[in-house]
């Protein structure tokens, strides 16, 4: 049977349960998580591109967002506290549907994290050129700053930043506890000092038209199907639950915590900057709005700054930033620069890292070569795997602009999430009395909301975004027909019970 396939979820708990951990995280712990795992290129860079679409309705675009993660979030939570392993989405499908879906699901995944990576990699190239104009007077050539669909060739601030990270995780770096807190008190603390900085000096006339471009694919929808970017990450505190004391009510409490936290933060920023500078879309010589990271919108841009005018938030590579320059606060919004400057790259570096961990996973499992779970003789870590991760994310963001990588990213991000939900609702039905640790409230509210929220989500991206999913989903089927079926483990009848729940991935502290 083609979905016969399933991986008995007895032997995957019970492989949790050898390796339990103790559990000490409270609701404090799990919202600072949730809130250091999620803020990221999506507010720092994506608010141009929210602008573009949405102009000052991007601050409902927000709302939407985080509302179908919220609710994404709380189905995700449930297979966390049942199935606390390693490889996130795909372990929970593989479980309960079945092989086919769990290895579209983890071909998907490829699209969140390695792409995402790209994503913000580009991101970070913005304020580093931004960083180095405003603070050395250095200008970095635009033949060299930004890939060929906005005017250059190639973004090489973005391939150096990418190749870093990827040596930093072959050779084996150490990302402690004490330093991933640090960046997260730069992050809230830049966004606070924004915040504090803008919102007194917001004028309402800024606000208006509050929906220039109405409610589509170029409007408020497709503005939050863009920024649901801005909100990926929260997973680390559903896959936190083991740690977790009392999840059934600490793990929502961190969810919607840091959701909701998140949330009003970004809509704390969006108002500032809308009210100090304005948020209207870039419109072209007839009239039309004119498609985010498009050549035609940089060409736009270069005309109205030509002419003396402020550049636009919608024009912006570095918008919080550039916001703070335009005011009158230049050595505030150098800092905020160099802010995400700092900041951003860690986020680079735990994206490959979880797609490390999918793809180590998948191979364990046979349906990826064995050769890609190998370990360095001396560094201990997967340099196979984590090398082709590297080249393929220095090859996207060498080329592709932030929104359109993001949008690809989302595409996989939100074809995970449904599969989640409906995972959820499946095993309600068909192991009803299972114990769960967390149970998802009005599940057969939630999840159905869930997954019509990512479906929807998904159709307002852009046209090209959409067919990136099912050509990508295509091409995948080929590569498990083709090499994974038949060298499964689990359709050779191998399956054990004592399986290694985590790759052996050394140098990697905790986050």
């Amino acid at each position: 049977m083609l979905f016969g396939r399933i991986k008995p979820l007895d032997a995957i708990i019970a492989t949790a349960e050898k390796k339990s951990l103790k559990r000490s995280l409270g609701p404090f712990q799990l919202t600072m998580l949730g809130i250091g795992a999620v803020i990221g290129t999506g507010i720092f860079v994506l608010t141009s591109e929210a602008a573009q679409k949405a102009g000052p309705g991007m601050m409902i675009s927000f709302i939407i967002a985080g509302f179908v993660c919220a609710l994404a979030a709380l189905c995700y939570s449930e297979l966390a506290s049942m199935v606390p392993v390693a490889g996130s989405a795909y372990t929970y499908t593989y479980a309960v549907i079945g092989e086919v879906l769990a290895w579209m699901v983890g071909w998907a995944l490829i699209l969140e994290y390695a792409v995402g990576a790209s994503a913000v990699a580009v991101g970070w190239s913005g304020y580093f050129i931004g960083f180095l104009k405003s603070s050395f007077g250095w200008n970095i050539p635009l033949w060299l700053s930004v890939g060929p669909s906005q005017g250059g060739i190639i973004n090489l601030p973005a391939v150096f930043i990418s190749a870093l990270v990827t040596g930093l995780l072959i050779i084996g770096t150490t990302e402690s506890a004490r330093v991933n807190a640090i960046l997260v008190a730069v992050k809230v603390a830049a966004l606070t000092l924004f915040v504090a900085l803008t919102l007194p000096m917001a004028n309402g006339a800024n606000f208006e038209p509050f929906f220039p471009n109405g409610w589509g694919t170029i409007g408020v929808i497709g503005a939050a199907s863009s920024i649901f970017f801005a909100y990926v990450g929260f997973d680390a505190v559903s896959t936190a639950a083991e740690e977790t004391r009392n999840p059934q009510r600490n793990v929502p409490i961190g969810l919607i915590g840091s959701l909701l936290i998140c949330t009003v933060f970004y809509l704390l920023v969006a108002a500032g900057a809308i009210g100090t500078i304005g948020a209207q879309p870039v419109r072209g010589a007839m009239g039309q709005v004119l498609a985010p990271g498009t050549a035609e919108l940089a060409q736009r841009c270069a005309q109205i700054v030509a002419g003396g005018v402020t550049k636009p938030l919608a024009c912006s590579h570095e918008a919080l930033a550039h916001v703070l320059r335009v005011v009158g606060y230049v050595p505030i919004g150098n800092l905020i620069g160099l802010a995400a400057f700092l900041a951003l790259p860690s986020v680079v570096l735990m994206m490959m890292y979880g797609q490390t961990r999918v793809f180590f996973v998948m191979a364990r499992d046979g349906l990826l070569p064995g050769k890609l779970a190998s370990v360095h003789p001396r560094w201990r870590t997967p340099h196979v795997v984590t090398a082709f991760t590297g080249i393929a994310v220095i090859i996207m963001c060498a080329f592709l602009p932030v929104g359109t990588l993001a949008d690809y990213s989302n595409s996989g991000t939100l074809f995970a999430f449904a599969m989640v939900a409906i995972s959820v609702l499946v095993l309600r039905r068909t192991d009803p009395s299972r114990p769960r640790p967390f149970r998802t409230p009005a599940v057969y509210i939630v999840s159905p909301l869930a997954i019509i929220g990512c479906v929807i989500l998904y159709l307002k991206l852009p046209l090209i975004a959409i067919l990136v999913l099912p050509v990508w989903g295509a091409v995948g089927l080929l590569v498990y027909f083709g090499y994974s079926r038949s060298r499964s483990y689990v359709g050779r009848g191998i399956i054990e019970v004592e399986e290694e729940s985590d790759p052996p991935i050394y140098g990697i502290g905790p986050t």
